[in-house]
């Protein structure tokens, strides 16, 4: 079943059922918690708050939705994007934890005969809140799943919120078992590459104050989330969503750019991972050009510079030196152009964005390369920088460095250069830049976006302790 006919189904299903059809909405709206629509309710946020009276009791929808706070995953694995697409209904103030799971379950596991997505019913596993046993009571009445298949996590895993003061509440996933090839038994609470999650209902009851208490909304609302691309990779029995029809074009269009066997034997780990970066990036970049953004140092216009920059540099980093986003970007235009109009009437203005900021970006690397390697002489021949050496030299930004900040071997570039600094005393990370607390110290590197997850405090994840005390 191709990736248009899931769509169609699940929009189908729910229109069926009363739902008002609401196209996606854009990547940017008007809200100042956010830079981008990360999930599928967020369009919907005034209803679920109170602040707004819907237009209807329930809705169904395919959203585009941009999420990079995993981005350095993507491309290592098989799953993350920063580009996805989310089909969800939602009930506002309708119907609630019955309904959702009764409406859920017969899509899912409902004949492709009769309109359904035709999953083996026996292979389905779904998580609850620890606690919720009303969900698992209907899990198991609703839908007749066995306790055995109903397992219970903590408020980490199911307990679904915007990461940003709003809307949230408990919620329900539902995942596929795809068999022993992907990984050992024990459910989701054991693996979730076998056990793959495809939808999440959220029993949206609960408002997130910033200091992190929680008080009931004005009504018991759902709001749930199936990533199209994750259902496409399940029911087209492929490994990744990078193979999925949807997405496979412009994964071949990177292969070919890199020229790289990837579905034969001979690429290895790191071109794969290379090849699935420069994909999933290039059609990230598009969709947000697509919208309005435009590449630049701030908000919005910096993370899509991030997204294009880090697809550079992997091209670079497995031997690709000519011009290549806007092949990709030719690539994912041609494929997701049925369901978003825009992008083939803005492919022009997308192709020349894309190319401007790449071709920047080349620049960039060539000019911060040369003025790192001068640094490293410099550093070899008087063994110490002085602060009025430091002064003179390196008041200016090194740049290009940013996208050194995520592979093995921008990590040994980054200890060479904290290194270097290992005897300039009070270094500190802020906004971008590596400061000292000396005017002769200046702005010496534009290190971005390399503030390590286990340890915020220190400003460089792989300079040395000494650095960074």
């Amino acid at each position: 079943m191709d990736t248009a006919e899931i769509r169609r189904r699940f929009v189908a299903h729910f229109e069926a059922d009363g739902h008002t059809v609401v196209p996606s909405a854009s990547l940017l709206l008007d809200d100042p918690t956010l830079l981008f629509v990360n999930a599928g309710m967020v369009p919907f946020k005034p209803y679920f708050l109170g602040q707004e009276r819907p237009p209807y009791p329930r809705a169904v929808s395919v959203q585009k939705c941009v999420r990079t706070l995993d981005i350095e995953e993507v491309g290592k694995t098989t799953r993350h994007g920063t580009f996805f697409q989310m089909c969800g209904n939602f009930s506002f103030g309708d119907y609630f934890k019955p309904g959702a799971i009764d409406l859920a379950w017969r899509l899912v596991t409902g004949s492709q005969e009769s309109g359904g997505l035709g999953f083996d019913g026996d292979k389905i596993w779904v998580t609850v809140l620890e606690g919720d046993d009303e969900a698992i009571d209907l899990w198991h009445s609703v839908a007749g799943l066995p306790h055995q298949r109903i397992q219970r996590r903590g408020l980490l895993d199911n307990y679904w919120h915007m990461g940003v003061p709003g809307p949230g509440g408990p919620c329900s996933e539902i995942y596929v078992d795809r068999g022993p090839a992907f990984g050992p038994e024990g459910g989701p609470i054991v693996d979730e590459d076998r056990f793959l999650e495809i939808w999440n209902l959220v029993f949206m009851q609960l408002y997130q104050h910033p200091d992190g208490t929680r008080t009931e909304l004005p009504a018991q609302n759902i709001d749930t989330g199936s990533g199209l691309e994750r259902v496409a990779a399940v029911q087209q029995g492929k490994r990744s969503v990078f193979e999925t029809d949807i997405f496979l074009p412009v994964l071949e269009a990177a292969a070919a750019a890199a020229g790289v066997d990837y579905f034969g034997t001979t690429a290895t780990t790191e071109q794969a991972y290379a090849v699935r970066a420069m994909a999933e990036h290039c059609r990230a970049a598009t969709l947000l050009i697509g919208d309005g953004v435009v590449p630049s140092n701030e908000g919005r216009g910096y993370v899509l510079r991030r997204v294009i920059r880090r697809a550079v540099y992997f091209a670079r980093k497995i031997g690709v030196r000519e011009p290549f986003t806007t092949r990709l970007a030719d690539a994912a235009i041609d494929k997701l152009k049925g369901a978003y109009p825009h992008l083939e009437e803005n492919r022009d203005f997308i192709r020349r964005a894309l190319q401007a900021e790449e071709e920047r970006f080349l620049r960039t690397i060539t000019a911060g390369s040369a003025r790192l390697e001068a640094l490293l002489v410099l550093q070899k021949a008087a063994r110490r920088l002085t602060r009025g050496t430091q002064g003179r030299e390196h008041d200016q930004p090194v740049p290009g460095l940013e996208c050194f900040d995520t592979t093995a071997d921008g990590r040994q570039w980054l200890d060479t250069l904290g290194e270097d600094f290992a005897d300039v005393d009070a270094l500190k990370f802020d906004g971008g830049w590596l400061h000292g607390t000396s005017r002769g110290m200046g702005r010496v590197g534009a290190f971005r976006m390399v503030v390590p997850r286990r340890d915020r405090r220190w400003g460089l994840q792989c300079t040395s302790s000494r650095a960074g005390r």
